[in-house]
């Protein structure tokens, strides 16, 4: 199965850049090009980044992907 999460983070220090790593090392791809936009009522400025992970199984919508790939939340 192939998998897709839409990883997001406030731009604040390196923490969008930390969690797009740590799926990286957790053997995610990068999926696309990332994005940014600015929140109208905040101010702070929003990341976006697109993965995907090929995953031995079935997809199944009833189980969340962190029970899918056994890693974190999802």
């Amino acid at each position: 199965m192939q998998l897709y999460r839409l990883l997001t983070a406030v731009d604040e220090g390196d923490a969008f850049c930390r969690k797009v790593t740590r799926a990286l090392n957790d053997g995610w791809t990068l999926y696309g090009s990332p994005t940014i936009s600015v929140d109208p009522t905040t101010g702070k400025t929003i990341c976006a980044q697109g993965v995907t992970k090929v995953q031995d199984g079935h997809y199944s919508e009833k189980e969340r992907l962190s029970q899918q790939t056994g890693k974190g939340d999802g």
